[in-house]
């Protein structure tokens, strides 16, 4: 399908269920997106930060990509991550999620070599040049190590060379610069990454959301922006708070022994297959598994939430 501009609504990053051989788990990857379609999601991303992308090979990557786009069919718009360390390895990336069906590509800046501004622009120019899908700039300083300027997105945008921007920075001040100055570009998409805060950046202006915690619990997330939407903001704050709440489980890991991303990670996958949605709820190596007790913790969470 062609990838309506501007992407508004609920577009959770999809996770990549996993067999215990760590292969992607093709049924439950098929699961996991009707389970989100059910919810009245709005687009689906595949190969971002919470799809493990930085551990699949091409090989999954491509499979993941061509999984969903045969099984969603054109219902809903699938955008694919298009992330390597250099501008040629990413057109490399975006020739593989075109070919596979995607609807749009999602790209960060360069990484591994330090960049200059100009350098980062000339990397999101050479791929929106050569690019047969719109191209979603990714805002992730914590993995690529380089903020996008505000001023450098918009820039961008009113070239035509981006069609959104998907902002995990955490830079409130920065997100509102972009919705301020996106409101004079129609057809370019603001949505954040921070699921934490959706309600805040619908009033900011932004077009949609694309949270991780969608996963697991994509109905709240699809309740929130229809309560913001429908003026009934004390209900999208209720609704916000409570899934607020349940990110606890991304805390549900010991941090002595394991990263913020093994925890996080590993807590969807567990609540995933705590609901019946996935097989498996191991995560891509080298990253460190739940133990029993601590996915005992998020059943608990998930039970206070009314999601078991």
């Amino acid at each position: 399908m062609t990838l309506a501009t501007p992407l508004t609504g609920v577009v959770p990053p999809v996770c990549t269920p996993l067999t215990p051989d760590r292969e992607v788990d093709v049924p439950s990857l098929r699961a996991l997106v009707d389970h989100l379609v059910a919810a009245g999601v709005d687009g689906l991303f595949v190969l971002g930060s919470t799809s493990e992308v930085a551990y699949l090979t091409d090989r999954q990557r491509r499979l993941v990509t061509e999984t969903v786009v045969a099984h969603v069919g054109g219902r809903l718009p699938v955008l694919a991550g298009a992330i390597d360390m250099s501008t040629p390895r990413v057109l490399d990336q975006v020739a593989a999620a075109t070919a596979a069906g995607a609807d749009g590509v999602v790209v960060t800046a360069p990484f591994y070599a330090r960049t200059h501004r100009a350098e980062i622009a000339r990397h999101f120019r050479l791929i929106a040049d050569r690019s047969p899908v719109p191209v979603i700039a990714y805002d992730i300083p914590v993995a690529v190590h380089s903020k996008l300027p505000a001023e450098l997105v918009l820039e961008l945008a009113a070239e035509g060379a981006l069609a959104g921007l998907k902002d995990s920075s955490g830079d409130l001040a920065g997100f509102r610069e972009v919705t301020a100055g996106a409101r004079g570009l129609p057809g370019f998409s603001v949505l954040t990454g921070s699921e934490l805060l959706v309600d805040a950046a619908l009033a900011l202006g932004a077009d949609g959301v694309v949270p991780g915690l969608g996963n697991v619990d994509p109905d709240g997330y699809v309740r929130l922006v229809r309560l913001f939407r429908a003026g009934d903001r004390d209900a999208a704050r209720t609704e916000q708070e409570r899934l607020c709440a349940l990110f606890g489980i991304v805390g549900a890991g010991d941090p002595g022994r394991m990263g913020g991303g093994s925890a996080a990670l590993g807590a969807f996958k567990a609540a995933l297959h705590l609901r019946g949605v996935i097989d498996c709820p191991v995560t891509a190596e080298p990253q460190i598994p739940l133990s029993a007790e601590e996915t005992e913790r998020v059943g608990k969470l998930l039970a206070a939430a009314g999601l078991l």
